[in-house]
């Protein structure tokens, strides 16, 4: 059975928490459920060992996050049959997790090696002969580090990797639906010489636990990706720490007259399906040329028909459940009521359980739910558009603004996307579910606020103290 690691011992006493497959609700595995004492110790635990472990050296931070991207590397089938079990992508998507996380911590450790001030050029101001000025980066101190249940190692690396190369002490809340995974990765990197200083893990209700930690005024920095709603109450709780917040999107993607069908219909299976459409990223609506709508239905929804869907451990399945049967149920309801107001359901729509088929709509209204809120599951709204400013008007209709992607040869509608999708992150003959992990990585409005991808997440958990020298004669 799993256990916790906190305050610097692996336990195992407590209530515990089941963790069951999403595809079929056998128990994986258990683990002991954080209580609010060990919360505290916890926080006592990372209080301290920040002032400790901030006196590593960055070289000694670098060859741990090495070793560590090593031993996942070796063990990257248990960590993928793990990904699956709990989480319930296909294995070839969990391969490519744990591919993807083996970069995230070579990069971690990588960019452990970069920390570097600057030099101010002081001699730029008035009264200023004489001196020299410059800035050193430091540790934050104590950081927690909240993930989602989506990608439950690869955004665990993605927060702890930096965290530890800044020389933080850093206290990791990972989604109460996946937390074998980021438990594994804990042990790991303890394994490749990570001190206890520097890392802890508890799992709980995010209500409870999370809650207590981000208002913890021994925490200075916070990093969360999930949704709008916990995002903005945790901005609420936290007071004045350091925050990142990457809250989730709502992606359209773009199909101009001279696009290749052929190549939006692979991007759009890709992106728009991939991990059951449970991804922040996820091409939610696509937005095509009345001149080019009919070939593009044409053409996508066999496509998507075709998606083989079922057991994720099967060889030749490409999409799996989603996380809960309840999830699913959300997406049903949610299709239901958009072909209740008149939306056509081209394919799929149908649900069993957790398993939720690949479902393209069109002709969707514009207050419908699929449209203007986050739908995370595998579901597709194709509507059209007469003009670039249309699309863009009709792309930027939402809240979010985390990715968005465009199909077109033409430099001049590139240029013209760029400058009015209100998106952090652009794709120009690509669907939005696209990201390098070394990337700067994030959204504008309500999509969220930070970078990540180590070298800026780094930066975000690390602080700057300006120093001038001034003369004494």
């Amino acid at each position: 059975m799993a256990e916790l690691f906190a305050a610097g011992e692996w336990i195992s006493e407590g209530e515990r928490l089941e963790v069951r497959s999403p595809f079929d609700g056998c128990l994986v595995d258990s683990t002991p459920q954080s209580t609010p004492e060990l919360c505290d110790r916890a926080l006592a635990f990372a209080e301290a060992g920040a002032k400790r472990f901030r006196k590593t050296s960055s070289y000694e931070r670098s060859g741990w996050l090495a070793r560590a991207a090593l031993l996942l590397k070796e063990r990257s089938e248990d960590f993928a049959r793990t990904i699956t079990a709990e989480e319930g992508k296909t294995l070839a998507e969990s391969r490519a997790e744990v591919g993807r996380a083996v970069e995230t911590l070579t990069l971690s450790g990588e960019e452990a090696k970069r920390i570097a001030g600057r030099c101010v050029p002081i001699d730029g101001a008035p009264d200023s002969r004489g001196r020299l000025a410059f800035t050193v980066r430091v540790p934050c101190g104590v950081v927690v580090a909240i993930t989602p249940f989506n990608f439950p190692l690869n955004l665990v690396a993605h927060k702890v990797g930096p965290a530890i190369a800044a020389g933080n002490s850093v206290i990791l809340k990972p989604a109460s639906a996946t937390p074998l995974t980021a438990l594994k990765l804990v042990r790991l990197l303890l394994d490749a010489g990570v001190t206890p200083d520097a890392i802890q893990c508890l799992v709980g209700s995010g209500g409870e636990i999370g809650e207590r930690l981000c208002s913890d005024p021994r925490v200075r920095k916070i990093s969360f990706t999930g949704s709008v709603d916990v995002g903005n109450s945790i901005c609420k709780t936290a007071g004045a720490k350091r925050v990142t917040m990457e809250l989730g999107g709502n992606s359209p993607l773009l199909v101009m007259e001279d696009a290749d069908i052929n190549l939006v219909v692979k991007a759009a299976v890709v992106t728009g399906f991939g991990n059951a459409g449970q991804t922040c990223i996820s091409t939610q609506r696509i937005l095509a040329d009345r001149r080019v709508l009919g070939d593009l239905l044409d053409a996508l929804a066999p496509a998507v028909k075709a998606i083989p869907s079922g057991d994720p451990t099967s060889d030749g399945v490409k999409m799996g459940p989603m996380v809960r049967p309840e999830e699913a149920e959300r997406v049903a309801s949610w299709i239901a009521e958009a072909k209740q107001r008149g939306a056509k359901l081209v394919v799929g729509g149908e649900r069993s359980g957790s398993m939720h088929e690949p479902t393209l709509l069109t002709d969707v209204p514009a207050d419908s739910k699929v449209l203007k809120e986050e739908l995370f599951g595998p579901a597709v709204v194709v509507g059209a558009f007469s003009s670039i400013e249309e699309a863009l008007a009709e792309a930027n209709s939402t809240p979010f603004g985390l990715s968005a992607g465009i199909f077109t040869r033409d430099l001049a509608t590139s240029l013209r996307f760029i400058e009015g999708m209100e998106a952090g992150n652009l794709h120009i003959n690509w669907a939005p579910g696209w990201r390098a992990d070394l990337m700067p990585y994030g959204g504008l409005k309500m999509s969220g606020f930070g970078k990540e991808g180590p070298a800026y997440a780094v930066e975000a958990m690390s602080e700057e103290k300006t120093v001038v020298f001034h003369p004494i004669d």
